[in-house]
């Protein structure tokens, strides 16, 4: 079983590259920002520290109390000192999940190839995880455009959040292979073909 960390800015096109991927190729798919939301929710751990440290002013205010995405944001990023707390909580939970799925499919034998996406996969210590770090590359323009057309950003909202995000050079230097994603799927699709070529295409 191959091992492979998809990475890149927001708007580089990361989830179109593995929809194409997990119709065609025997494989396992994990998107940590899902595993976080997931791991977030009442009843877990992860939500009882979240609480305990950041008080119930991040909670909705029905009898589920789950965690407010815009309350729990406004907390993270008035400081970043809060987001690094909640890192240190969140993070490793989420490579310990990821981390049982992988041995779970090593012991069943049935994947061939397993994908771990996120943005921030670098920063995070997956280079440590993975056999390949996969860059999908998309340029700013093409990002933003993509962004406004299909998450109706502001242009003002695409360029803060890429500003936040590893530069081009960073992800290039930290990355095995690079899948150009700045003109059509396509194009990007049959990169990625080449690339795994060998492993079994089952379409």
């Amino acid at each position: 079983m191959k091992i492979i960390g998809i990475t890149g800015g927001i708007g580089g096109g990361k989830s179109s590259i593995l929809n194409f991927i997990s119709s065609h190729y025997i494989s396992e798919i994990y998107y940590a920002d899902e595993i976080a939301r997931e791991l977030e929710l009442p009843g877990t751990i992860v939500y009882d520290r979240l609480v305990s440290i950041f008080g119930e002013d991040i909670l909705e205010n029905d009898p589920d109390r789950a965690i407010d995405k815009k309350k729990f944001a406004q907390v993270l990023y008035s400081d970043k000192a809060n987001l690094d707390r909640a890192n240190m909580i969140i993070h490793p939970a989420v490579e310990n999940y990821i981390n049982e799925k992988m041995r779970a499919a090593v012991k069943m034998r049935e994947t061939e190839l397993f994908f771990v996406e996120a943005a921030l996969l670098i920063e995070n210590g997956y280079n440590d995880i993975v056999d390949e770090m996969w860059y999908i590359y998309a340029d700013d323009e093409t990002r933003i455009r993509r962004l406004m057309e299909d998450r109706g950003y502001s242009r003002e909202k695409a360029i803060s959040i890429m500003e936040s995000q590893l530069s081009d050079k960073d992800f290039r230097d930290n990355s095995d292979v690079i899948i150009d994603n700045n003109g059509d799927l396509k194009t990007a699709c049959d990169q990625v073909k080449a690339r795994l070529e060998g492993f079994t295409w089952v379409d």
